[in-house]
């Protein structure tokens, strides 16, 4: 499969070291308007390909198959689209986009060229976000009751500085919670189910010259009763480590750094038996239950917490879906969603009011 690479700034680089892992991915094609992006990203990777400032130019060219969509977020969905008409698969980064009207221009577009798009959530392939999830339907944890998601990090006025496209609702999209927090919230709503209302309260207090918030703060309702908080920050100097931890009448789990390191459930404990913390054997059976459970391929990586080993490994199952004409496991649907909670979030921290996302247009 021929893969263009559109946008070559940082995220574009990242793609092009997990394409040039596989054997069945060839780059063909770097597309970014500015040229030193563009011949940066080729010298980090021995790339003797074309190059080009636009997508257009880029298809009309060369045989594309794959487009891996790596620009600004307020261009995802112009790119996608385009690239879409021409009968390109995509894989987007994360968000699919900055609005709500725009990922439904995505969709309409993916269902009008009949053709695979995922949208870059990664930690969903970590081994422990797999285990748990597979916990989480086999029941360990009893009805789910509450979640929580908490992403403290700090980013330097300098980090907003370096792009004008930073920090603008335009092109960023939003702040801390849409480029930060989006995984998190990701995974939170995959583990916990639909999300139905949110509340939220949000703040710039640590940065100058940005249009976003650099902290904001939410609880959410989701159909099953199910009530849970969202935490997003840049401005918790130095920064601190991302939890996501999901509670049920029958356990608990926490997610720290990618990693399950708390998992009790008192489903699978011996009356009288206190049960003790088995995150440990949980991710060891990953490659039986939680795999099958959670629908991935296979892991990319004999070591699955690697740098990029979950990037990989939703590239495997993207590039499976495409071969077997099945669905990959994360779909615009799953994208859109993650995007409606924060835009629901948006919305409810300028009201000053609860948010049926149901309700949310854009």
């Amino acid at each position: 499969m021929r893969l263009a690479i559109a946008g070559c700034g940082i995220i574009g680089d990242f793609h092009a070291g997990v394409a040039d892992s596989f054997d069945d991915l060839e780059i063909a094609a770097l597309v970014d308007p500015v040229a030193s992006q563009r011949e940066k990203l080729a010298q980090k990777w021995k790339l003797d390909v074309p190059e080009y400032d636009s997508l257009g130019a880029a298809l009309a060219e060369q045989d594309v198959d794959i487009v891996a969509v790596c620009t600004p977020s307020g261009y995802h969905a112009d790119v996608a689209v385009e690239a879409l008409a021409a009968g390109c698969h995509v894989v987007i980064e994360k968000p699919i986009d900055v609005d709500l009207s725009a990922a439904a221009r995505v969709r309409d577009a993916a269902q009008a060229a009949g053709k695979v798009v995922t949208v870059i959530s990664q930690h969903r392939f970590d081994a422990g976000s797999a285990a748990l999830f597979a916990a989480i339907k086999n029941g360990k944890l009893g009805t789910i009751t509450s979640g929580t998601a908490s992403v403290p990090w700090w980013r330097s006025q300098a980090y907003y500085d370096s792009g004008d496209w930073r920090g603008t609702w335009k092109l960023d999209g939003g702040g801390a919670v849409m480029n930060q927090g989006v995984h998190t919230v990701d995974l939170l709503i995959w583990f916990l189910g639909e999300p139905v209302e949110v509340f939220a309260w949000s703040a710039c207090l640590a940065h100058e010259r940005i249009e976003v918030e650099d902290v904001i703060v939410a609880t959410v309702k989701f159909a099953n009763g199910a009530l849970a908080t969202i935490h997003a920050t840049t401005a918790a100097n130095p920064g601190a480590g991302v939890r996501v931890s999901v509670h049920g009448d029958g356990g608990t789990a926490t997610i720290e750094n990618d990693r399950l390191t708390w998992f009790v459930s008192a489903v699978d404990a011996k009356p009288g038996e206190r049960p003790g913390n088995t995150a440990d054997a949980e991710v060891e059976a990953r490659s039986d239950e939680a795999v099958s459970a959670a629908a991935v391929a296979g892991w990319a990586a004999s070591d699955p917490t690697a740098l990029g080993s979950s990037h990989a490994t939703q590239y495997r199952n993207f590039l499976d879906a495409i071969a077997n004409g099945t669905e990959p496991l994360v779909t615009i649907e799953q994208g859109t969603k993650a995007l409606r909670v924060i835009r629901g979030m948006y919305a409810s921290a300028s009201s000053g009011q609860p948010v049926k996302l149901a309700d949310l247009t854009n």
